[in-house]
Formats: C-alpha cells, structure tokens, sequence
C-alpha cells in the first residue's frame, strides 16, 4: 500500500479549487439563498462574488481571457455552489452549457468575441434549444433562420431558457432547411440586444427560483451571417455534443444539492434529542443516514469519472455524462427527500433549508434531458457495445 496511489484521488490543485469555492460559498452565497428562493429573485449577492473570483464561468480557455479550468475543476466549482443554493450553482452551470457551441465548433473569430467577454464578465450566456412544441423532440422544433445576402433573418419562439433575461448572449438552434430534418437545423449566436429580441414573464416555479427562466422570442431578428456556428446544417449535432458534456454539469449540481442536504441532516440528528438521547443514536436513522452517504458519494464518483472523460472527449462520454446526469439526479432527489424525513415536522418548513434543497433537486431530474431520455440514451449506447472502459 502507498499514501501515493494516484488513482481515484483529486490532485491537489482540483482539492485547492474545493476549499477556495466552498469558502466563498459559506461567506457570500450560502448567507443569501434563502432570501433568493423566498423571494424568486436572481442571486446578485452570489453572481459578483463568482465574477470576482473567476468562478461564474471557469471553463473558458485561457487563450480567451478565462480561467481556463478542466471539466473536473468545473463540476467541483458547480457541486459546491448548488451545495450552498441551487439557483446560484446555474450562473457557471449555464454559462458553459450556453457558451460550449461556440467553444466546440464556433470560428476563431466568434470564440475570441464571445469567450472573450463571457470571461470578462460582459454578460452570462444561454442556451435555445426548447420549443412550445419541441422539448425531448427537439427535432421537431420550428424556429426559422433565413439566409438574406450576408446575414440570417430567426424568427420563433424558444421555451424554459435558463436565466433568460439576464444573459447578454444566447445559442439559438434554428431551422435552415426543414427538409432536412436534423440535418438541417443550424447554431447561431444571438444578443439580448439585437433588434427583434424579446423575453416571456419568469415562469412560476416549484424550484430554483432564483434562476430566471423564460420564453424568448424572436421576431425579424436580423443577425451577420458570421454569428452562425459552425456550419450550416451542424446546430443539431453541436447541441447535442454540447449535452453530451454539460449533464455532467447538471450531475454536479445533483451531487451538491444532495451532499447540502445532507450535511444539514446530519448536523440535525446529531443535535436534536428525543427520549432523553440524540435521535443520530437510533438504529432506524442511522440506517437511513447510511443510505443517504452511500448515494451520494456513489453519484459523485461517477460524476468526476464522466468529468474527466468530457476534458479527454473519450467515446463513451455519451454513456457517462447520461449515466452521470440520470443516476446522481435521481439520488439528488431521494437524498432531498430523506433530509425532509430526518428533520420531520420542521424539514417541512421554509425555516429549515432541505424543504428548498428538495423542491431544487426535482428540476435536475427533467431539464437538458429529462431522466427518461437518459435512459434510453444509455440503453442505445449499451446495446452498441459502449460501456465503460476504466
């Protein structure tokens, strides 16, 4: 045996990005996230302090001014935000999901641009994949993009976009040519400022209320044709790569949101006595505790092994980032749950924080592929021989 076996160990460069989140978490975002839900506000307070410290969107290369973080260092930045507020762990979530189009397959000029400002703190930038019509089919979306000269013309109508409204920037799929299925949807980057562009009321949600989600809406939105991503007919295959990567990030906000709990429930049990002795020394709980910590550090081994297949882009990243997002969403849920349990009456109350942890976790089971899609993203992949290859 060796203190020094490198296998399943963070370095300690990933262990120094932990402490310094979870710190600034504990100092400037945990005090607020209450007030946030209470109110469906957007975390200011949590929004400056991962700006200032290069935290609201890590994964931007260096080469375009960010700090150039790993996929690893990514997902522990997110798990420790959403284990103080959930609503607050969507600022750097969201950044890289909205902003990876541009990052996989944007031009050298459309990187420097927007990367650019993303990483210096010009605005957050979402992701348009969602219609009215077209949520886990998103194929079947309508938003049109029409080539006039040297610029496209979008119009239609985009659904559940995360921080709509506060986001300068925006990935938007849109069909080029509606013969030709998939194939003919296209990737453009949008500005909350162009002409044309307008957003729907914050929808009235169970969770997460901090985050802003809205219709966006695009009517004679005329944009250079050089804003388009990658090109024509790819948007499709784009979104997808880029889901490919960011589950691992919904993933992370799963394990956060479950290990916050968690460590609320913990703290509680071994703090409120009934029949004379902590409630932590009664078997029953004990049991439940068990479950809860097994879960959790289950989802999370998994989460940083799909972490580092989307930093290597291994072949089986489609599995694991759906594997990852599916099964740590799902523990997110029940550990949640189980919080509630442990504190009873009072978990039931907005006194408490694990009634907010479970109303948050439910959404990481539903958006950017709800837990069904997943699977049967997972069971194609198994039954064309992928499976893991650790």
């Amino acid at each position: 045996m060796s203190a020094d076996f490198p296998m399943f160990a963070l370095s300690e460069e990933h262990r120094a990005v932990r402490e310094a989140v979870r710190d600034l978490c504990d100092a400037k975002v945990a005090p607020f996230a209450a007030d946030v839900d209470e109110h469906a506000r957007y975390p200011e307070e949590a929004a400056a302090a991962l700006l200032a410290a290069d935290f609201h969107a890590p994964h931007v290369p260096e080469e375009y001014g960010g700090a150039g973080a790993d996929a690893l260092a990514t997902v522990i930045v997110i798990e420790e935000v959403a284990r103080a507020c959930a609503s607050s762990s969507l600022i750097p979530a969201v950044n890289k999901l909205g902003s990876l189009p541009v990052q996989l397959a944007g031009s050298e000029d459309l990187k420097k641009k927007y990367l650019g400002a993303l990483a210096r703190g010009e605005g957050g930038f979402s992701y348009c994949l969602s219609e009215p019509d077209a949520g886990s089919d998103a194929v079947g979306m309508k938003t049109r993009a029409v080539r006039d000269g040297d610029t496209y013309v979008l119009n239609g109508v985009k659904r559940w976009i995360t921080n709509a409204g506060v986001s300068e920037f925006y990935t938007v799929m849109a069909v080029t040519d509606p013969d030709k299925r998939s194939k003919g949807i296209s990737a453009f980057v949008v500005e909350k400022g162009d002409e044309g562009v307008s957003f729907g009321a914050p929808e009235k949600k169970l969770g997460i209320k901090g985050s802003p989600t809205r219709e966006v809406y695009l009517d004679d939105v005329r944009i250079p044709a050089d804003r388009m991503i990658g090109a024509e007919g790819t948007g499709f295959e784009t979104a997808m790569r880029t889901l490919d990567h960011t589950r691992v990030t919904i993933a992370a906000q799963a394990v956060g949101i479950a290990q916050g709990a968690l460590d609320y429930a913990l703290g509680y049990a071994a703090e409120r006595k009934q029949f004379g002795t902590p409630i932590s020394d009664f078997q029953g709980l004990q049991f439940l505790l068990a479950d809860m910590g097994m879960r959790v550090e289950a989802a999370r081994q998994m989460t940083y092994a799909a972490a580092g297949k989307s930093e290597r882009g291994d072949s089986d990243l489609t599995f694991f980032g759906a594997a990852a997002k599916c099964f740590a969403s799902d523990v997110a849920m029940e550990v949640t749950t189980n919080a509630v349990q442990v504190l009873g009456g009072y978990g039931y109350t907005r006194d408490y924080p694990v009634e907010r942890m479970m109303r948050d976790a439910k959404i990481t089971q539903i958006y950017e592929g709800t837990n069904q899609v997943q699977r049967i993203v997972i069971a194609r992949q198994l039954l064309a021989g992928i499976q893991s290859q650790l």
